[in-house]
């Protein structure tokens, strides 16, 4: 477990899965990367915690919040309200699954780097009350994610991969 205060975010990331580690060079720092360009970009301070973990236990984790048996890419968990004014705001949690990331980074012929990033900028937004259920509300966090995506030199994950 590694606990990084980057700016205002503090990102605590745990790699609950060694694998982890031939995908990416410095998880932790990479996570506390992308997750500190997200919260400047939004112009939030807080902690985030992230799991980075394997399809077993995002399966556990969807069956037990969201009552789907299967595993998932990313999943998201708001943190409960600030419950100390002199202590940062407590956003919440990311949970991401290695061989449903790494299969869809696949299909997607997408750099790994690049997947985790997007799943990491979403999961962050998700955070903050952001959602994409409705095509409306995908309208509002899309342009989010490319523009915060942008700043970390990847290009647009909702454009034409050709």
């Amino acid at each position: 477990m590694n606990a990084q205060a980057l700016d205002d975010l503090d990102v605590d990331v745990r790699v609950g899965d060694d694998r982890w580690s031939a995908r990416l060079d410095d998880a932790e720092g990479f996570c506390g990367r992308v997750l500190a360009v997200a919260a400047r970009d939004m112009a939030i301070s807080g902690e985030v915690g992230v799991l980075l973990t394997a399809d077993a236990e995002m399966r556990d984790l969807n069956h037990r919040w969201r009552g789907l048996d299967k595993p998932t890419d990313v999943l998201s968990f708001q943190g409960p309200a600030k419950a100390f004014p002199t202590q940062p705001a407590p956003l919440g949690d990311i949970a991401i699954g290695l061989e449903t990331a790494m299969r869809d980074a696949d299909a997607m012929a997408r750099p790994v780097e690049f997947h985790v990033a997007h799943l990491l900028v979403h999961g962050f937004l998700h955070l903050l009350g952001y959602d994409h259920i409705q095509p409306e509300d995908a309208d509002r966090m899309e342009p989010l994610e490319i523009r915060i995506l942008a700043q970390l030199g990847w290009p647009d994950p909702y454009g034409d991969p050709h």
